[in-house]
């Protein structure tokens, strides 16, 4: 069965981005430190990026990720993960002849559960990754989320975007996974409902 997973590279101290996240620096400055696990990938990181990108059929992410990360100096003509459809959960979509990869992008208005609804149907029985921190928070709060991912990066940011500011209260988790590699621990929870 599908389940919906977000899947975030997270600093010690809790920050998927640092301050000042822009379309020139998309993980905010001094943030590019949380994908170095990405950029200088080992056998062991490779095995499990491979691994969550096999599983993965669409994606649901927030409209800012889309405006700083999407087309030309960013994901190029997809998304994420590539050619994977992608959910954007958005109060302004834009207009579509300026969306890059209409292919792939559809701008979902009408909030987390019909962007996670729509994201299943389209995954074919494949997990829905859950992109940024905003869709990770709605999707926890509404009880959607059945997974937690987190690629532990041995820095403190100090400041920037946290992956759990907007919690709506106390959430039980069960690790029920973990490895350690050269500069990153990866750990897997479930969400206990």
């Amino acid at each position: 069965m599908s389940k919906v997973i977000s899947g975030m590279s997270m600093s010690l101290d809790g920050f998927i981005t640092a301050p000042e996240d822009t379309r020139e620096e998309p993980l905010g400055v001094g943030g590019r430190r949380l994908h170095r696990w990405v950029e200088e990938m080992n056998e062991t990181d490779a095995k499990v990026l491979a691994e969550m990108v096999e599983n993965l059929g669409a994606i649901v992410m927030g409209r800012h990720s889309y405006d700083v990360c999407e087309g030309d100096g960013g994901w190029g003509d997809g998304g994420p993960a590539g050619k994977i459809p992608c959910f954007v959960l958005t109060h302004r979509p834009p207009d579509p002849a300026d969306v890059v990869a209409p292919d792939v992008f559809t701008f979902v208005t009408d909030g987390i559960e019909s962007a996670i609804a729509r994201a299943r149907a389209a995954a074919g029985g494949k997990h829905v990754g859950v992109h940024g921190a905003t869709p990770a928070q709605q999707a926890l709060n509404a009880g959607l989320l059945d997974e937690i991912h987190i690629m532990l990066v041995p820095v403190l940011l100090g400041a920037g975007k946290r992956l759990f500011d907007h919690v709506g209260g106390p959430v039980e988790l069960r690790r029920t996974w973990s490895l350690e590699s050269s500069d990153i621990t990866h750990l897997r929870f479930e969400v206990v409902k």
